[in-house]
C-alpha cells in the first residue's frame, strides 16, 4: 500500500471514533456530526485535537481497554493490519458493482429472480426480452402463490438513480394486495426513498446496488449452481485487526 493512503486511512481512525466519519465498503460518508465540526473547528489543528479527544473518549468506554494508553497501543500495533483489511473490502465491494454495473440487464433479471429463490421465494415469470409493462419479475411466497401476497418485481440496471416519478410509475401497476419490489443498480434519489415510506396502500421495497451485494452474500449457499455463476464469490481470510468494525 502506498504511504499516503495508509497514513489518510490510519489517521482517519479518531474521526470515526469521534462520530464524524462514516465508512461502508468503501464509500466515506461525512455524518451530521462531522459537517457540525467542520464549521466549528476551522483551525486544522483545533479540528484534530478535538477529533483525538472524542477519541480517547470512546477508548475509555471500551470494556476490553483497561486505560486509553493500552487502546492507542493496539491502535498503533495494528495499522497495517487495519488499513490492508480496509483496502481489500473497497476494492473487492469496487470490483462487484462494476462486474454488476457491466452486467446485460436481463442477466441482471435473472440474477434478482435467483436471489428471491435463494431466499425462499417462487418466481413465477421473469419478463423476456422487449416491453414488458413495468414489471421485470413476478414471485409468491408458496409454489402455487395461493397463499400471502403477489410478488411483483421492477429491476433497473442503469448508472443513474431513480426518481419519484419512476417510483409513482413503478406503483401505478401494483394492485393494493402485491408486494412491490423496485431493483436499482443506480440507488434511488431522495424524492423516491420518501415516495416510498409516503406509500399509503402500497408496500414497496426499495433495493440498490449494495443491498442487492448484501442480500446475495448473505444466502450465497442456498443459491442454485446456475443462478450463483452469475456472481460467483470466492471468501478470502485476512488478519482482523483489535476493532475490525471501524
Amino acid at each position: 500500500m502506498r504511504r499516503f493512503e495508509k497514513l489518510v486511512r490510519f489517521f482517519s481512525i479518531n474521526t470515526v471514533k469521534a462520530g464524524w466519519l462514516l465508512k461502508q465498503k468503501g464509500t466515506w460518508y461525512l455524518t451530521e456530526e462531522g459537517k457540525a465540526a467542520y464549521h466549528k473547528f476551522t483551525e486544522p489543528e483545533i479540528f484534530q485535537r478535538e477529533a483525538m479527544r472524542l477519541y480517547r473518549e470512546w477508548a475509555k468506554a471500551q470494556p476490553d481497554s483497561a486505560t486509553v494508553a493500552d487502546a492507542a497501543e493496539a491502535e498503533a500495533d495494528a495499522p497495517d493490519a487495519a488499513t490492508v483489511l480496509e483496502e481489500a473490502i473497497e476494492t473487492s465491494s469496487s470490483a462487484i458493482e462494476a462486474y454488476l454495473q457491466a452486467m446485460n440487464p436481463y442477466e441482471f433479471q435473472r440474477l434478482v429472480g435467483g436471489l428471491l429463490n435463494a431466499m425462499g421465494y417462487h418466481v413465477d415469470w421473469i419478463a423476456p426480452p422487449g416491453a414488458d409493462g413495468g414489471i421485470d419479475i413476478v414471485a409468491y411466497s408458496d409454489p402455487l402463490g395461493a397463499a400471502g401476497p403477489r410478488m411483483k418485481v421492477q429491476v433497473k440496471r442503469h448508472a443513474s438513480k431513480q426518481g419519484a416519478a419512476e417510483l409513482r410509475a413503478f406503483a401505478a401497476v401494483l394492485a393494493d394486495d402485491d408486494v412491490g419490489i423496485f431493483v436499482s443498480t443506480g440507488g434511488f434519489t431522495g424524492g423516491a426513498e420518501s415516495e416510498a415510506r409516503l406509500q399509503q396502500r402500497r408496500k414497496i421495497t426499495l433495493l440498490d446496488l449494495g443491498r442487492v451485494v448484501d442480500l446475495w452474500t448473505q444466502h450465497y449457499s442456498s443459491l442454485d449452481e446456475s443462478d450463483r455463476a452469475l456472481l460467483p464469490l470466492k471468501a478470502v481470510h485476512y488478519l482482523a485487526p483489535h476493532d475490525a468494525t471501524r
